[in-house]
């Protein structure tokens, strides 16, 4: 299957999944959008992230064929990821259910967190997924705004982000959790100050890994994944906002995949330009 596998994130968090699914899945061609056009999504209202997010998964679709699409983004899965399997005529990923496999699993006492934005938090999608593993834990969740613009701003250290993460983070550590989870994709970028916060007992969980492997088993039960030997996989990263700056942070964030990057235009900006989108999107 020649076809590219699809992703979207509000930014460059995703890039932590798109890194993922580089190295595990060498020989698969890759398009990846960063809505940084409208980033953050965190603090938007979830009817406004699931338009944002079917648009972003349809145009994966029809306009770059993709034969899958990973949610990159733990915003957009927690608003749109069920109405997206159910819709999208491809496998749908999402971030969510890999990462709550992995924090179950990584537990010793039982007593797990997660930090996700407020509108991934609020929504409760990781208390579902946690609850569906039937695994006997006791979740403590906690918003933390601030940390993606840190990370869109190409900050991950210093210590205006040290004095907020020992704010925001002062629930969990207050719980007594030993493992955490980063339930956004941006986080990861951000693992070493968290992990000063947290503390050495404490170990952090990034669902990037996980989607990774959830991808690989899931197009490979559907016969989706592209074999042979020789192969030149092509990735294309693709902006909704200002190019340079996508190109420049995301190649430090992820490496030298990203020498170059695209642009990417919203529906609602495509004046006189017919697409196949579905206008119910909007």
């Amino acid at each position: 299957m020649d076809r590219p596998i699809g992703m979207f994130d509000s930014g460059f968090g995703g890039l932590t999944v798109a890194r993922a699914v580089i190295d595990l899945l060498p020989n698969e061609d890759l398009v990846y959008i960063g809505d940084t056009g409208r980033y953050p999504y965190g603090s938007r209202p979830q009817a406004e992230v699931r338009a944002f997010a079917r648009e972003l998964a349809w145009s994966l679709v029809n306009d770059f064929n993709a034969k899958a699409i990973i949610v990159a983004c733990n915003t957009a899965a927690a608003a749109a990821l069920d109405e997206l399997v159910a819709e999208m005529p491809v496998p749908v990923i999402g971030v969510i259910e890999p990462g709550a496999r992995a924090l179950v699993a990584a537990t010793r006492s039982g007593r797990v967190g997660v930090i996700g934005t407020v509108g991934t938090v609020m929504s409760g999608a990781y208390d579902r997924a946690v609850a569906s593993t039937k695994a006997a834990v006791v979740l403590t969740a906690a918003p933390c705004p601030g940390f993606v613009e840190f990370v869109e701003r190409g900050q991950t250290s210093g210590d205006e982000i040290a004095i907020l993460a020992d704010r925001l983070l002062a629930p969990v550590k207050a719980a007594g959790v030993d493992t955490l989870l980063l339930g956004c994709t941006h986080y990861p970028y951000l693992a070493r100050v968290i992990g000063q916060t947290m503390g050495p007992a404490v170990t952090l969980v990034s669902s990037a890994d996980e989607t990774a492997f959830a991808a690989r088993r899931e197009l490979g039960e559907l016969g989706l994944l592209r074999t042979g030997t020789n192969i030149v996989a092509e990735h294309q990263f693709l902006s909704s906002g200002d190019i340079g700056w996508f190109a420049d942070l995301g190649r430090r964030l992820l490496g030298p995949e990203l020498a170059h990057a695209g642009a990417w235009v919203p529906q609602d900006l495509r004046a006189g330009i017919d697409t196949s989108v579905p206008p119910q999107v909007h």
